[in-house]
């Protein structure tokens, strides 16, 4: 093995290299028309992604922390409410309920899926409950049909946290277009990465979508007449034009992720590591991770699980290949949620994917023989 040239996490130099007079035109076109904070671009903006999610209305916000943030002021969410939510998943899904003096309730993972088990969803309903906020975790779908019958029996909100799954179906329905709002987030790793923090929230309800307009502007309308109290969530003109040149290249950007993932998944099982079979796959050393099969998975990221993870983290570095881990710890464990006394071995699915999942490389620019360097250093690791 060549050992030499590092196989990164991610490399968005090679993604700039391409579109680079692209980019840097758009940013003349923003800073020659001097409209910095919303405006036309981020209009324009709005009307594409709202039409790629299959939605009548975007609104661009800050970014995918705030896109979940407004929703949930936009829906009323106050002090003292319930939202079910996935353990597993970024800071900010849980961070944005509480930050409205509301209470997260999380729901155990399908370990499978990592995304939030929607069988165990009812169970988890009380009378304080508002509002159900699935997580769409590393480019694949939350199972929508179930969270939605759920939903309309006991009269819930659903916010669809989209953040790392743009582009991704759900029985040819999009991401961000079942429940009542959908967030991204186009952070610069993101498969529609900007160059710096914002995000959207979409829906298809007229009033929802006035409301959420009107909370990310400090709640004014007209300027300095406010008729809510809002927050600064806006989108700039300057990342919406850069996201205007990027979202052209998408869908390309995303088959070539699918098509790593599907070369990942034959060298791993050519190599022995790992099995596509769903009923003998905990025999092998490599747990791939599994397509439901009800739509497209966008491979935002390529999660394996593995034993001796940070091991074979430590290893793979040694061999100048990285990897990542999302995420360590789960919310539930967090210190800052302590209050809500969730205790070591309350959501065992969600504990045991902390422990075990590890990210590889995967992004639009990777070439095959990374991916056969990275599958041989796994090979050498398990092996020696």
């Amino acid at each position: 093995m060549n050992n030499e040239i590092p196989v990164p996490i991610l490399d968005l130099k090679l993604q700039y290299a391409t579109i680079r007079m692209e980019i840097m035109a758009a940013i003349e076109r923003v800073m020659e028309s001097q409209s910095f904070i919303l405006g036309p671009e981020v209009e324009a903006l709005e009307k594409e992604i709202a039409m790629y999610s299959q939605c009548q209305f975007g609104i661009g916000v800050s970014s995918g922390t705030d896109a979940l943030l407004v929703a949930l002021m936009a829906l009323g969410i106050k002090p003292g409410d319930e939202i079910i939510t996935s353990p597993y998943s970024f800071f900010a899904t849980a961070g944005a309920i509480v930050r409205l003096g509301a209470r997260p309730v999380f729901v155990d993972i399908d370990l499978d899926t990592l995304n939030m088990d929607a069988t165990r969803v009812e169970a988890a309903v009380t009378k304080r409950t508002r509002a159900i906020l699935p997580v769409h975790l590393a480019g694949q779908m939350a199972d929508m049909d179930v969270i939605m019958d759920v939903a309309k029996r006991h009269n819930l909100y659903v916010i669809e946290d989209a953040c790392q799954s743009l582009g991704a179906d759900y029985y040819s329905r999009r991401a961000g277009s079942i429940g009542h709002l959908g967030c991204f987030s186009f952070f610069p790793s993101k498969n529609l990465g900007g160059a710096g923090d914002s995000g959207m929230v979409v829906c298809n309800d007229p009033a929802l979508a006035d409301r959420v307009s009107l909370l990310r502007n400090h709640g004014h309308r007209p300027k300095y007449y406010n008729q809510a109290i809002g927050g600064n969530f806006r989108m700039d003109a300057l990342q919406a034009a850069i996201l205007r040149v990027k979202f052209k290249y998408l869908d390309t950007w995303t088959a070539n992720r699918q098509l790593h993932a599907a070369l990942y998944r034959r060298l791993f099982t050519e190599a022995g590591l790992a099995s596509e079979n769903f009923q003998n796959r905990l025999e092998f050393p490599v747990i791939l991770p599994k397509e439901t099969g009800w739509g497209r998975h966008t491979y935002h990221l390529f999660q394996i699980r593995v034993q001796l993870r940070d091991e074979l983290m430590a290893y793979l570095k040694t061999h100048n290949v990285w990897s990542e881990i999302y995420y360590p710890l789960p919310l539930h464990l967090q210190v800052c949620f302590t209050e809500l006394s969730c205790q070591i071995g309350s959501m065992p699915n969600a504990e045991c994917a902390a422990a075990e999942t590890l990210a590889l490389p995967i992004y639009p620019e990777l070439t095959e023989m990374q991916i056969q360097r990275v599958v041989d250093t796994l090979t050498s690791f398990f092996k020696k």
